[in-house]
Order: structure tokens, then C-alpha cells, then sequence
């Protein structure tokens, strides 16, 4: 379980999030929304340990990230940040490999090899595990990170806006995955996304924040209604139903 009490951060004297408080069951997949300067990106790196808890708490099944041993923490948690840059001229086989550095501490062995070999065999890197890093494509440079967060195989996989860069074969192919890891492999996915479509589609709770506070939090249906989001993005938003499951015409007026 992910347990988050009375959290609040500040840039300097502007407030990011506001006692901001959440429970999420361990397992299935859950959604961070909402409009830009919410508070996503900032929660999201305090739960993953990247920014110094200011006040409140966050715990993983117990453990709490701010006094974690690091080797601990990313045995428990893997992450891929919205920001990650690689200026190593690195081939895609090592890159995804050192998602099992938490494993075998620079020793791998035959079962981190067959992990790594799983992870590029699952996001269709095969074709691209021999060549650098910085020879591909954003989308496919996209694809070996998150690859490289698959492969560490912990019981959490934190994800910021992970359809970055992605056309759209790989961004639903990325989130079939992300589904299968939780309904297969008894994986938590917590993913940040802006795209509230993808969300209801394939997440099991949406999250969503404004002004750095919880601004609501349930299943898509719930979620996806023209009262909520348009009380989230202030403005409004028809939902129609298709094949069973609502969508957001965001984009249309």
C-alpha cells in the first residue's frame, strides 16, 4: 500500500501541494491527472525520493522513503522520470541493463541476463538492442527507458508522463503493457498522464489534482463525467460513450 499523509512542498514562498493526503491498495494501475502546475510532477518525485519531503509522510507497504536505505527503496520502487537524459554513448541492451544494477550490484548473473533480454523482447527493442542511445528516436529512446524501469522488476513502477515522444501504436501498446504488468504480474502502476483518455481506458483509479490539492479520486466512471472534469480543467468537456467506456472531446468545442 502507498500511504501518503499531510504532504505539502514549496518552491520558495509559492505553494506546489497542499496537505495532500492519498491511500492507494497495493496493485492495479492509478492515473495522476489534472492541469498543468497541479502538483503532479512534484508528487510523483517526492514518492520516488527525487525532491526532499518538506512536511508529511510517504510510505511503501511500510517503508518510509525518507529514511530507506537506497538499495532498499529501489528494490521496492522503479521510476522513470519525466526529465531522464542519457548522454552516455550507450547501446540500448546496456541501458536497459542497468535496471538490474539494484539486483546483482555489477555481477550479473544468467537470471538478470534473461530479464534483460525479456524487457527488450517486450517493448520490441530487439531490432534496436545493438545500437546507441543516441542514434534513436525520441519515442524509441522512450521505449528503452521504460524498458530500463520494467527490468528492475520491483513490486512499484513509477512512470511520468511516459507517452512522451510515442506515436500512437506505441503509446497504446506502452499502456496494454503497463495493464498486463498489473493484472499479470500482480504489479502497482502509478503512471502521470495527460492524456485523460488513456487514463480512463486503461487505468483502475484516477487521481486528480488542481492547485496542488486532490481535487477528486475514483474510477474512471467517476471521473469521467462533464461536472468533474470540467470542474478540474475549468472549462467544458462533452463525454460520450464508446464501445461501453466514456471519452473526453477535449478537443472539440
Amino acid at each position: 500500500m502507498i500511504e501518503i499523509e499531510n504532504v505539502s512542498f514549496r518552491h520558495g514562498a509559492a505553494p506546489v501541494l497542499q496537505d495532500v493526503c492519498l491511500r492507494l491498495s497495493k496493485g492495479g494501475v492509478t492515473a495522476l491527472v489534472g492541469p498543468n502546475g497541479a502538483g503532479k510532477s512534484t508528487l510523483f518525485s517526492l514518492m520516488a525520493r527525487l525532491l526532499k519531503l518538506q512536511s508529511g509522510t510517504i510510505r511503501f507497504d511500510g517503508m518510509d522513503v525518507t529514511t530507506a536505505p537506497s538499495m532498499d527503496l529501489a528494490r521496492k520502487l522503479a521510476i522513470l522520470r519525466q526529465d531522464t537524459h542519457v548522454t552516455a554513448r550507450l547501446s540500448v541492451r546496456d541501458l536497459v541493463g542497468f535496471g538490474r544494477f539494484p539486483h546483482h550490484r555489477g555481477r550479473p548473473g544468467a537470471d538478470d541476463l534473461e530479464m534483460i533480454e525479456r524487457g527488450l523482447d517486450l517493448f520490441e527493442l530487439n531490432p534496436l538492442a545493438g545500437r546507441y542511445i543516441d542514434e534513436l528516436s525520441g519515442g524509441q529512446r522512450q521505449r528503452a527507458l521504460v524498458a530500463m524501469a520494467y527490468v528492475q522488476d520491483t513490486d512499484y513502477l513509477f512512470l511520468d508522463e511516459p507517452l512522451n515522444n510515442l506515436d500512437m501504436h506505441f503509446a497504446r501498446a506502452l499502456m496494454q503493457r503497463l495493464r498486463s504488468l498489473a493484472d499479470d504480474h500482480g504489479k502497482t502502476v502509478v503512471v502521470v498522464l495527460h492524456d485523460i483518455n488513456y487514463a480512463a481506458a486503461y487505468a483502475d483509479t484516477i487521481v486528480a489534482l488542481k492547485a496542488g490539492r486532490i481535487a477528486a479520486q475514483g474510477s474512471p466512471a467517476e471521473i469521467m463525467t462533464a461536472e468533474c472534469l470540467g470542474g478540474i480543467y475549468d472549462m467544458d468537456i462533452v463525454i460520450e460513450t464508446v464501445r461501453g467506456r466514456p471519452v473526453a472531446l477535449h478537443h472539440m468545442d
